[in-house]
Parts: structure tokens; sequence; C-alpha cells
């Protein structure tokens, strides 16, 4: 600890009377003290103190240092930074401290018989020889232990807590080191401080790095090598989605790593260590490729399972005539005429176990799927009003992809966390799996490409045997966030019976966006593709100059009474004047200023408003809200209104109320302005689209095919046409190391088989 930074804080001492706050995830509490002295003195006998905890530390006598704070709604509080034990002054303190409720069976009468014979050094003797009470004849041994173990508890955690501050993480991780850790947590922290890039979030290399210099680690230890190998195949696969990393690359990067200020890792140590990787089972190493644990089982499992549905021999039967008369009548009830390819969909999903259905915008995916369900009813005999549930599963990655799904189908359709009874990080979390599958005959999985191999594999374990199952995409949208390709591998591997849609069924619609999308899918953009139309315009600007169109856009639509809900804007990039977060600052300053009466909470740089669109960043199992979900901020909630004394956040999900305390604020952000990954199974009534030469590295046929089809009725694309045509003409599909299409092949997986172009990693 930093002598010179301690005693530039202000200091309380006191005991904690009660808890007015504490978040027991993260540690972060508000207290209240009585207080016995201070420095700078203060006229009032108690204060709320503010910080993180390890344990809520009701009822001790504890010194906090900090900065006193004054809190525009609660008054005057103290901000800590550090806390340690407060040792009192004096006989008559000592003898007070000691008889407390912290040390029980401890009465006055042997509270005071300890001072006497230990004197006002009682307690610092006791610490430096916990045995010098074994010679107090009027004490027990019972009684020398408790006191003994509570005063080496209550100085271990100050000094545990002390030194991580000292190493320079703050009170809110040294909270979540000692709650990860307890115990051994300094034996961890300084014997391995890159263990805590794989165990705490918040923590990485870089910042574990410099604790290890700190602490004299080598630069070439073998714990230090290998810590820097497992965080690099690890933020590859989770930022570019990689299930694997040749062993070349894995080095190479690694190296980028390490080798900084003139540290001198070389190859063959790199290397040497992988092979202990793996001989640990940290790492799966096979064939010179390296997989985390994880996604190496994922892949391997995911294969397996669907073999398994397609290797089905019980599969049900029934004649053409059966099939062609039912769906004749289908085609009269609906009134609709089925187009050859579709009927050869709707067979198919009767007569395989499992199959695939891709088709762009306007290609009649949901007629298809209408179909299938309803042939699956009419032949297999289902009858809705007598059973409670059809034993049909709609599923999507995201909540409004299952919505849509509901909505078109009028069936009810879930997200496949829901589907799976997912509770929380891990497989532990799942309450169907292999050992408990899913109920039910017929399974439609919607929005395919958005599906990483982790779900994948999660989902196919939970099928029985019996199920049917459809997968549903478009192979020529974006891949999913996480890890995997999975619907590219899978049609990539040739081994499941496919059916793709082509023919344009909505052109009656006069739909110039299912047009552009149909031309980028062949990889060009028409002569005119400039040219305004009925639901599509394009703007002209450099780069520039993008954000102040897109406010003008914006207005424009404001003054036509459009609402921050019909329109969305995707750009591709974070950061920069025309990134995400910046974008987002000026479209909530257009769409919901700053007014007086109007509540607002801050956290970080954002400041959320009552009426705000908000994303929601993280899967929340618990409310059933998961990454991707758009909402409204309905209400902020003051502390003095909640049951529970908590200022808390409400975000209306589509109807369905999500309440935020302050701390879980990270989980969302302003949604104004959207990556196109996340609006990934969304579709708006306006997308505004701005691309410039500056995202040039994001420029990506896929990625301008997905943002262009998350618009329903207008499209306005805004910025550089070259930019437009070089993402159109960059085709860097089946981007991502993966061997999921070997695996369903049944082919050898080696080296050879690697794909990604250069750069991609």
């Amino acid at each position: 600890m930093n002598d010179e930074w301690k005693a530039s804080l202000s200091w309380i001492s006191g005991t904690v009377s009660h808890i007015i706050f504490r978040n027991d995830n993260n540690g972060y509490t508000v207290l209240n003290i009585h207080i016995d002295e201070a420095k700078p003195a203060i006229a009032v006998s108690s204060i709320a103190i503010v910080g993180h905890f390890p344990a809520p530390p009701e009822g001790e006598m504890l010194t906090f240092f900090g900065h006193y704070h004054e809190h525009p709604r609660y008054g005057q509080q103290f901000n800590m930074e550090l806390y340690e034990p407060y040792v009192p002054q004096g006989s008559p303190a000592l003898i007070q401290y000691l008889s407390s409720q912290r040390f029980p069976g401890i009465g006055e009468k042997t509270a005071t018989r300890v001072v006497e014979a230990l004197g006002e050094a009682a307690i610092e003797k006791i610490i430096n020889d916990p045995t010098c009470l074994y010679d107090l004849s009027e004490l027990k041994r019972e009684q020398a232990d408790i006191l003994t173990t509570r005063l080496m508890e209550e100085q271990e955690l100050a000094g545990v807590m002390s030194r991580l501050i000292g190493y320079g993480f703050g009170t809110e991780l040294a909270t979540k080191i000692i709650q990860k850790y307890e115990g051994e947590t300094l034996t961890v922290v300084e014997d391995d401080p890159y263990q805590l890039v794989q165990d705490i979030e918040g923590i990485g290399f870089q910042k574990a790095d410099t604790l290890g210099e700190q602490l004299g680690i080598a630069s070439t230890s073998r714990k230090r090598v290998k810590a820097g190998l497992l965080f690099t195949l690890t933020q590859i696969s989770q930022t570019v989605g990689h299930v694997y990393l040749p062993e070349n690359i894995w080095v190479e990067e690694t190296l980028g790593v390490l080798n900084y200020r003139d540290r001198t890792v070389n190859t063959d140590m790199l290397l040497d260590s992988i092979v202990e990787l793996a001989e640990e089972g940290t790492v799966v190493v096979h064939d010179d490729r390296g997989y985390m644990l994880s996604l190496y089982f994922a892949e391997k499992g995911l294969a397996t399972n669907m073999k398994r549905l397609l290797g089905r021999e019980d599969q049900e039967t029934f004649s053409q005539d059966l099939f062609l008369k039912t769906l004749g009548e289908l085609e009269d009830d609906f009134k609709i005429t089925y187009a050859e390819r579709q009927k050869e969909a709707v067979e198919l999903a009767l007569k395989s176990p499992l199959m695939i259905l891709t088709g762009g915008p306007g290609t009649g995916k949901t007629t298809v799927i209408r179909a299938i369900v309803e042939m699956f009813k009419r032949t297999r005999g289902w009858d809705q009003r007598k059973e409670k549930k059809l034993p049909v599963l709609l599923a999507a990655p995201t909540g409004r992809a299952a919505k849509r799904m509901a909505e078109t189908t009028g069936l009810r359709a879930y997200t496949i966390h829901k589907w799976l009874g997912w509770r929380g990080e891990g497989e532990e979390f799942l309450e169907h799996d292999e050992d408990n599958p899913l109920e039910g005959e017929l399974l439609i999985i919607d929005e395919a490409s958005m599906v990483d191999i982790w779900l994948a594999n999660q989902l196919f374990k939970a099928i029985p045997d019996g199920m049917q199952v459809v997968i549903v995409g478009d192979e020529d949208q974006l891949p999913s966030v996480g890890p995997g390709q999975v619907l590219g591998d899978v049609l990539r591997s040739e081994t499941i019976p496919a059916i793709s849609l082509s023919l344009v069924y909505r052109q009656a619609e006069g739909s110039s966006i299912i047009d552009l999308a149909h031309e980028l899918k062949e990889g060009r953009l028409s002569a005119d593709f400039t040219e305004a139309q009925p639901d599509r315009s394009f703007i002209p600007c450099q780069g520039a100059d993008m954000p102040d169109v897109v406010l003008r856009v914006c207005e424009k639509a404001l003054e036509k009474n459009y609402s921050a809900r019909e329109l969305q804007v995707l750009v591709p990039m974070y950061k920069g004047s025309a990134g995400i977060h910046r974008l987002n600052e000026r479209l909530q300053a257009l769409f919901n200023p700053p007014q007086q009466g109007k509540r607002s909470v801050k956290y970080g740089d954002v400041e959320f408003r009552h009426g705000d669109i908000v994303l929601q960043l993280v899967n929340n199992p618990e409310d059933n809200v998961f990454n991707g979900d758009r909402g409204e901020i309905v209400a902020i909630q003051r502390q003095k209104e909640t049951e529970d004394g908590k200022e808390k956040l409400v975000v209306s999900f589509d109807g369905k109320e999500v309440e935020y305390e302050k701390q879980a604020l990270k989980q969302i952000t302003l949604a104004y302005c959207s990556s196109i990954h996340k609006a990934q199974g969304s579709e708006f009534p306006i997308v505004i689209v701005p691309l410039s030469m500056s995202y040039r590295r994001m420029l990506k046929r896929n990625l301008l095919y997905t943002a262009i089809t998350r618009a329903r009725d207008s499209l306005i694309m805004v910025g550089e046409r070259r930019a437009f045509e070089m993402a159109a003409q960059n085709n860097d599909q089946n981007s991502r190391y993966s061997h999921l299409h070997l695996r369903l092949a049944g082919e050898e997986v080696s080296s050879n088989h690697e794909s990604p172009a250069e750069g991609q990693y």
C-alpha cells in the first residue's frame, strides 16, 4: 500500500450499525456507521459509507479511507477506497470492543481480565502470538480460540483487501477476487496472477502481466507464457469467432501479446508450453490446431448428434397420395398455390428426420414453415382443440425473432435458451440435455445463421431421437456473434438434406429492398442502385459528413411523426465520430432530449432517460431477456419509492417489464444506433445504413446484406458509393476456422483443410 496515497485520503472510524443496500454479486454496499473519530472532523454522529466489501461488515468496528461526497438526493456520503479494522484506544474502549457481539461467549468480565493481563496492546499481542491467551487461567480454551480466530479473520480480510488495492485493483475488483478465492486469495494472486485472467471478469492479460512483473515473475516464466497462449486463444475465439486456431497463427498472435517492452519469448518456448497445456487437459491440440476445451467438445458433440438424428431408422412414412391430398386441402384452406420448390421443402420436412430450409427475403420461408406445421398437424392427426399444446417447438436465437415466428404461425415460439431452460452461464444451468431431453415431435429452428457452435451443441444434445428437426436460415447473412458458422458449415458438409428457395414471391409488392438484397447475393449492385425508389434511397456524402446527414434524416422522420422505435440506425463499428457510441449520444439528444421533470440516471459515460430505447447486452435468463433484445425505459424509480429502498430503472421489452438496479445498468446500452450483428433476427419499419471507406476492414457482403434486410418498409443508405460497392464485392464467407463440415462428412480432419483468408484472425 502506498502510504503517501493513504495519507492523502480522509478517514472515518466507527461501528457499522446497519446495511442500507448490498449487491451480493459484486459486493457493492451502502452502510451506515456510528462515528467515533474522523479526519477531518465532521459535525454528525453517523454517515452513509459507499463501497465494495467481500462480506457484509454489519456490527464491525472499522476505519474507512476515502472521500466525502454530496449526493443530490441523499446528502453527505463517504466514498470508501480502503478500509481496515478499527483498533480502539484505551482500556475502556478495548473492553467494550472485545465484549461486543463479534466475539461470541466473551462478556465484559472476561474482556476486562484480558485487557488487565495484556494491557492496551492486547490485540497486537494476540495477533502476534495466538497462544498468549492460553496462560490466562480465567479464560477457557474455547473462549481463547474464538477471540483469536475472530481477530485474525478481521485482520486478514482487511489485510488482503489492502494488499490487493496496493496492487492496483480497486475495491470492486479486489472484492471479486476475495469472493472467488476466499482464504486462498493472496496465495493465488501472488503465486500466479495470470490465473485471474481466466477467473475474474474485468481482468485482462495486460493487467495481470503488470502485476506479474511487479511480483518479479520472469517474462519467460512458463506460467506467463501459458497464460498468454490461453488469453490469445480465448480472445480470438470470442472476438473473431474461430472455433480453433492453426498452431502457427496461435503462436504468431501470442508472440505479439507477450513480447512488448523488450520482452523476449521465442517460438520454441511457446511450442513447449502448448504441449504442456495439452497434457494438462487445459486445451485440445490436434493436428497442429489449438482448441478451447468447450469449443472442441461443442464441435464434436454437434456433429455426433446431427449424425445421430440423421441415422434414425424409425421414420414415420406416408403415401404420396396422402401427401398430395393433404397439401391440396391446405392450398384450398389458405387460398394459396405452393410452387414446386416449396412443395419439395414441405415433403422433405415430413420425410427426413433433419433438413435445412434456406432462402433470402421474399422467397417464402415463412410460408413453408406454416405449411410444414399444418401438414404435420393433419398427417399426424394432431387436434389443437383436444390437446393442451401441440407437440411443435418453434425456436429462435433472439426474443424478437421468436416473437415474429409466433406472429406468422399462430403458435408459441420461444428463444432456444428458454426451451433449454437456461438459468445462467455453463452447461450445469441447463434444464434440458441428453439425460432430460426436450418433449415434442417437431422442432423448427429459425434464424439459424445466428446460432453459435456452443448453443447449437447444447440444443442438439437435448433433441430426442423421435423428434423431427427443420433448420431455417439465410446463409448469406452474417455468422453468429459467438464462435463458429454453424449454418454455413452444415450446408457446406452436404450431408443434411437441404432445400434452397431462390424465387422471390413478394415481387408483386414491388419491394426494391428485396431486389437489392438478391443483387447483393450475386455480388453486384445495379447501376441505378443510388436512384430513389418508393421504399429506398441513397444519400451520397463523405465519411466525415455522415453523422450530420444521419441526424438530418432522423429529424425529417420525426417531422413526419415517426417515432424512435420505428427507426434503426445500423453501423459496423463502435468508435469514432460515425461510430455507434457517438451516434447514440447525438440521436438520444434528438429523440429524447433532457427536460425539466424528466427522470434520468447516469451510469459510466451514458445518461439513461425515461423514454430511451435501449438494447440488452447480455443473457439474463431469470428475467427471460437475452442479448440483442430491444426495449424502452418506462420508469426510473427513486429509493424512497421502492419497497426494498433501491433505485431502479424499469425497461419494457414488448410489454414484459424488467427492473435494473444501478449496478446492473452495464447490461444495457442506448439503441438508437446499433451494430449490424446485434440487429440480426430483428426487423424495423425504417433502417438507415451509413457506410464509408473508414469502415474498410468491416466492408463485407454479408454485413451489408444483413443490414439492408433488416428494413421492412424503408431503407435509407448514406455515405460513399465506393464503400457499398466494396462491401458487395467482398464475399468473405466461411472466414472462420471450423471443421464442423468435415466432422459431419466423416472426413479426416487435418491442417490441409484450413479456409480463412489471410488477415481474418
